[in-house]
């Protein structure tokens, strides 16, 4: 009886010269208990249509509304609130600071402890079978987080609220982390996927075709999650505009302040109930092997090592890497930054921020859907579609970069913020499907975890840098007082990635580039077994 293919490794490859199948059966063992998990073979779990429905139901509820969107919201409106209005400056680490370069800080201070965090745990999320668990603890805390905000609406309370903000981004950073973490298991696992790869074993379709099914099949998944999020955000958003008119938040500012953590809390509850049936229906599937000599806490280190070393003889994974780098950093503080300009064109006021977003969600929904439409429509690539989406971000820093030679433009007018999240949703939120999408199209099959966590790795590590400098342009421009400054350094940060995506990433050669990784790979491990 031949082998079952685990199209994770690829078909065996010619170049090996195996005597028996003996050996194929060796060296298939071998590898997988290096490189990665068992991700397709028969062993495995299929992934079922009820287990994907799951996977999308925890991230309708991990939208980001309690602890990303409003979480932040009723911070900066503490410190606005807190601080003197003659000088408009709170003591914060060690200086005196206006409220931008503050929630900025501590922005960079949640990133900077996310990326040393998923150093000591991100381990888990590829080896033995404790990712789920991970996931389940952090969405406890997370829950708690958005509970705890009900406490804490007075600016006498700003410094608590400082901490709730900065655990609660650490929270759901690392819960949409290790919710993300499940995503290379679920697509190389469902049906369509399974049978594209016995074709590819038996030579039924070449190694183009393959790439091609399995690149529409990670780009449907992944874009219907975002899709489905969405739309799913934009009923609870609906929701909560009859809860605030229940809590009378237009009749002081007192009631907005309350209103604002009401707010945060039954975004919460709604996280906690839909995130319940991916608890219950993820299926149970085998990470890595932790190696001879070490353990969950150093194989993190160890396997970021091996991941460096691996991407230095895949060039174009490592282009991506650089870029995804700086884009994401430029792209993570641009929203930051513009942000907390939002909030203080609306003043705070719950009701208009909860109005604007329902506009950016529903943009987000159009958005998403519109470029997966194009993208299969058109027979476009994952590329092209990113290619797109940097436009978008390059003149979303040019638009706030205006703001710094005029007062009439540049995130300073009502009417911008309606615009901005339009666009926003249009143009730019295809980014978090895509850049995931792209990842996994420079990783070579059968090393998905450990680039992916390599990705997360960096993702985390790059987040605290923009926030960092652009907090430190804010206090070094006059009064304290210029919060567009931060738009040069990132205009020019977006527009450097950009092009080198633009022009240095090439999908094409990556696919080369991984299926020569791969024959090397298998005859090093080999030549180990012999």
């Amino acid at each position: 009886m031949s082998l079952a293919p685990d199209p994770a490794l690829g078909p065996q490859s010619d170049a090996l010269d195996p005597q028996d199948a003996k050996q194929i059966e060796s060296i298939e063992t071998a590898s997988r208990s290096i490189v990665a998990p068992i991700l397709t073979s028969s062993e495995v779990p299929e992934t079922s249509k009820w287990e994907i429905w799951s996977w999308y139901s925890y991230y309708i509820g991990a939208n980001g509304l309690a602890l990303f969107n409003f979480g932040p919201t009723a911070f900066q409106n503490l410190l606005s609130q807190a601080a003197p209005v003659d000088t408009g400056l709170l003591y914060f680490c060690g200086d005196d600071r206006n409220v931008n370069s503050i929630v900025l800080l501590a922005n960079g201070f949640s990133f900077a402890i996310q990326a040393a965090l998923f150093v000591i745990i991100g381990a888990y999320a590829d080896f033995g079978s404790g990712r789920k668990w991970i996931l389940f603890f952090w969405s406890l805390l997370s829950f708690g987080i958005g509970f705890g905000w009900l406490g804490v609406h007075e600016p006498a309370k700003w410094q608590t609220g400082a901490g709730l903000y900065i655990v609660g981004l650490i929270c759901y950073q690392l819960t949409l982390t290790y919710w993300t973490a499940a995503f290379p298991a679920l697509a190389r696992n469902t049906p369509e996927l399974k049978a594209a790869a016995v074709e590819y074993a038996d030579g039924k379709i070449n190694h183009e075709e393959y790439v091609r099914i399995d690149e529409v099949a990670r780009s449907r998944l992944s874009n219907i999650a975002f899709y489905i999020q969405s739309v799913g955000e934009v009923v609870i958003l609906a929701i909560i505009v009859g809860i605030l008119f229940g809590v009378h938040v237009n009749d002081s500012t007192e009631a907005n302040n309350w209103g604002i953590s009401v707010l945060i809390a039954f975004s919460t509850a709604c996280w906690l109930v839909l995130a319940t049936p991916w608890f219950v229906l993820e299926k149970s599937r085998p990470g890595l092997k932790v190696p001879a000599g070490k353990n969950i806490v150093s194989v993190g280190l160890w396997q970021l090592g091996e991941a460096l070393t691996k991407i230095w003889h895949l060039k174009q994974s490592l282009i991506y890497l650089i870029g995804y780098f700086l884009l994401g950093d430029s792209l993570n503080t641009t929203v930051t930054v513009i942000a907390t300009l939002q909030n203080e064109v609306v003043s705070y006021d719950t009701l208009t921020l909860v109005y604007v977003y329902i506009v950016g969600i529903v943009a987000q929904a159009v958005g998403i859907g519109a470029y997966w439409l194009i993208q299969r429509h058109f027979k476009l690539s994952a590329k092209t579609m990113f290619n797109a989406v940097m436009v978008g971000i390059v003149l979303l820093d040019g638009w706030g970069m205006i703001g710094n030679w005029t007062d009439k433009f540049g995130f300073k007018n009502v009417w911008e913020i309606w615009v901005y999240q339009t666009f926003y949703g249009l143009f730019v939120c295809p980014w978090y499907s895509y850049s995931q999408i792209l990842i996994s199209s420079v990783t070579p099959r059968g090393h998905e975890y450990l680039f992916f966590s390599l990705f997360s790795i960096i993702g985390k590590a790059s987040s605290f840098i923009g926030p960092l400098v652009s907090s430190a342009i804010i206090d070094a421009s006059p009064n304290h007082s210029n919060n567009s400054a931060p738009f040069y350094f990132l205009f020019a940060l977006t527009l450097v990635s950009a092009c080198g995506l633009w022009i240095f990433l090439d999908l094409e050669k990556s696919a080369k580039e991984q299926e020569d990784f791969i024959r090397q790979e298998n005859k090093r491990i080999a030549t180990l077994i012999e």
